[in-house]
């Protein structure tokens, strides 16, 4: 079994990512490519002591980028969005 911060690699803090804090009280987090949902689940739960009802994943392609006549490719990576329990939050994310 993997730590909870080999599975959490950092939180998404985007305008669509604040959005959906505010209105639905969902989260995005970016993961390990090789963590499952059961996994994103229990790391989220054991790091923000929070309940988390639901978790959807994605895969996020690299994008080509080019610097001259060289081109090359960003790494993939997963996203993750945590769908947490009414009248729970993360604090991590509220700013301070």
């Amino acid at each position: 079994m993997k730590e909870p911060y080999q599975i959490i690699r950092r939180p998404l803090i985007t305008e669509k990512g604040t959005d959906l804090k505010e209105h639905s009280n969902q989260y995005l987090f970016e993961v390990a490519r090789g963590a499952n949902k059961i996994e994103i689940k229990r790391a989220v739960e054991s790091l923000f002591r929070v309940k988390v009802l639901s978790v959807r994943t994605l895969n996020v392609n690299g994008k080509k980028k080019r610097v001259g006549r060289f081109v090359g490719q960003t790494p993939g990576w997963k996203k993750a969005v945590a769908t947490l329990k009414v009248g729970e939050s993360i604090e991590f994310f509220e700013g301070a």
